[in-house]
């Protein structure tokens, strides 16, 4: 268990309903305990993304990495999921069928970064690639572009050792933006005109697309220089 000082802050970053207990079938702490695991996944992929990026940038005097963004999803979501799963909602279920618990989003410069990433974090001996969505060379119907990558993170602890799955999300700058302005679209109720707002928006991921690949062009003609 957690001292009571970590015990509050965890809370509080997480934001686990204090009767979480009576929600999930579960014993006592068992859901919050889960969420800590979790928690403490995101940090080592955090970590090792950082060590990547800053080894790339003494070698090759860039950073392919311009952000990194993390979440765990929230107990309602999660219960949201599991329902449309049919599943019920227990602890052992959610980390049996859930692999975007944690989540991590790297925003990378240029297209080509994101594979290097990807291969480099996934070429790590303790990292296990558990599923890959390619969604760039195969986008969604919406426009949506993206590297999706389900891995499993060895998280230490006092006397074991856990592997828990989370997910990378890897995109450039321009793919996050029009993700994020989707994403308001598609949760947002009532939008005017939505169906022509739909149709521009994938119409903005085809030229952000070819903005994308023109950037890098550019970027290699000046590395060669």
């Amino acid at each position: 268990m957690l001292d009571d000082g970590l015990h509050t802050s965890f809370l509080r970053q997480v934001q686990i309903p204090r009767d979480i207990d009576n929600v999930f079938e579960s014993e006592p702490g068992e859901f919050e305990e889960m969420m800590m695991i979790y928690s403490c996944a995101i940090k080592e992929a955090k970590t090792k993304l950082q060590v990547l990026n800053d080894e790339l940038s003494i070698r090759h005097k860039r950073n392919p990495i311009e952000f990194i963004k993390t979440r765990i999803k929230q107990p309602d979501s999660i219960a949201t999921k599991m329902k449309k799963k049919g599943l019920d909602l227990t602890v052992e279920n959610v980390r049996e069928n859930l692999n975007d618990v944690a989540g991590i989003r790297v925003i990378c410069s240029f297209i080509d970064d994101i594979y290097r990433v990807a291969d480099m974090l996934t070429a790590q001996d303790d990292i296990s690639l558990l599923k890959i969505k390619d969604y760039i060379k195969h986008p969604k119907m919406n426009g949506y572009r993206s590297l999706h990558l389900i891995v499993g993170i060895p998280v230490f602890f006092s006397d074991h050792k856990e592997t828990v799955r989370a997910e990378i999300q890897i995109r450039t700058i321009a793919m996050d933006f029009w993700a994020s302005l989707e994403h308001q679209v598609k949760y947002k109720k009532n939008v005017r005109d939505a169906e022509n707002v739909v149709y521009e928006l994938r119409a903005c991921a085809d030229v952000i697309n070819r903005t994308d690949y023109h950037m890098q062009s550019i970027r290699d003609r000046i590395v060669e220089i």
